[in-house]
């Protein structure tokens, strides 16, 4: 009992039925990050200088792009789990049972973003990086969905944090163990395990206060906000990837994603440093809409600032401007009348 309680219990189902619905734990997650993502890149972008409701509009781009990127990039790089003798090839599109590739979905939904930017008008490298502490806050939500799935966890450990993991059954699908109940809690031969799933969700909220801190103290623009974040991120998933025991393709010794790591923390780290030659984070007015900016016929205000500060009305009457003129009154003496003019 007392080595039970010194570990993390997993839980013991990731989907549950609300009658004929299945509700997965997976992309709830997946969805609750979205949503996350959004809210606080709206707010960034609008803190930049940019047009309210922006971030929505480029996300009913880049999220469905984002969701197919990713699902591709594991497709492709585990073509075994779906296209070998007795895999069914038509769970490649079963999203719901998790697998998302987060290289496939940031490549995939950027092209979504650069086409959302583009029809607006806006730069992508600004929106990048209103959206960038957003985007590694939501992957560290969505590993909380490998947590119910029990899926991506490390070899076995005997540290105080070591998770528990359980055989799950399927009666109705013996092959598809992520819609399995854990009856009964039997232990499964490694357990307890490393959670690397935890140990990257930490990172991933390290990077993003890393990325905010970096940003307010810097003004970082032109993109280098999200290449922080990329760089950041790959430096952590390159030694978290080589912690994990869950099947995958290797080259030349090496995880397929160690490379990927490799390799973007490289070309983010590059570009951080190239971007700098671009000078100052991009002015507030050209992060505004294509459709919200005034048009060059547009009449100019009433009312202006002089240079004073003070306020000046256009269009003055004249008697009111013969009246301003007009020298002060002194006490005791009679008012004089104002000069005639010509005009009738």
């Amino acid at each position: 009992m007392s080595a039970y309680l010194a570990t993390i219990p997993s839980p013991d189902r990731g989907v549950w039925h609300l009658g004929p619905i299945p509700l997965r734990a997976y992309a709830l997650c997946i969805i609750a990050g979205i949503i996350v993502a959004i809210w606080w890149g709206e707010r960034r972008w609008v803190a930049r200088g940019g047009t309210k409701g922006t971030v929505i509009d480029i996300a009913v781009f880049a999220v469905p792009f984002g969701l197919v990127g990713g699902r591709l990039y594991h497709v492709i790089t585990d073509p075994e789990l779906y296209f070998t003798e007795g895999r069914n090839p038509w769970n490649a599109f079963a999203i719901w049972d998790g697998g998302l590739g987060i290289w496939g979905a940031i490549a995939l939904g950027a092209v979504g973003a650069f086409i959302a930017c583009r029809r607006r008008g806006i730069p992508l490298p600004a929106m990048a990086d209103a959206v960038a502490p957003g985007i590694v806050v939501a992957q560290a939500i969505g590993r909380i969905g490998n947590y119910f799935n029990q899926e991506l966890y490390g070899a076995h450990t005997d540290l105080p944090w070591g998770l528990e993991v359980f055989q799950r059954f399927n009666p109705e699908d013996p092959e598809n163990l992520l819609n399995g109940v854990a009856t009964g809690h039997i232990p499964l031969p490694e357990s307890p395990v490393h959670p690397t799933f935890l140990y990257e969700l930490l990172w991933n909220l390290l990077v993003a206060l890393l990325v905010v801190w970096a940003d307010r103290r810097f003004k970082l623009g032109h993109g280098r906000a999200f290449a922080l974040y990329v760089a950041g991120y790959t430096a952590g998933r390159g030694w978290i990837e080589m912690m994990r025991t869950d099947t995958a393709n290797h080259i030349l010794g090496l995880r397929v994603n160690v490379w990927t790591s490799i390799l973007l923390f490289a070309g983010a780290v590059a570009y951080f440093v190239i971007a700098a030659k671009r000078g100052p984070r991009e002015a507030p007015e050209t992060l505004v809409n294509k459709d919200a900016r005034p048009g060059p016929d547009a009449p100019s205000e009433d009312v202006s600032a002089s240079a004073s500060g003070e306020p000046e009305v256009a269009d003055e009457p004249e008697h009111a401007k013969v009246a301003a003129d007009a020298p002060p009154e002194t006490p005791g003496e009679p008012a004089k009348e104002p000069k005639k003019t010509d005009e009738s």
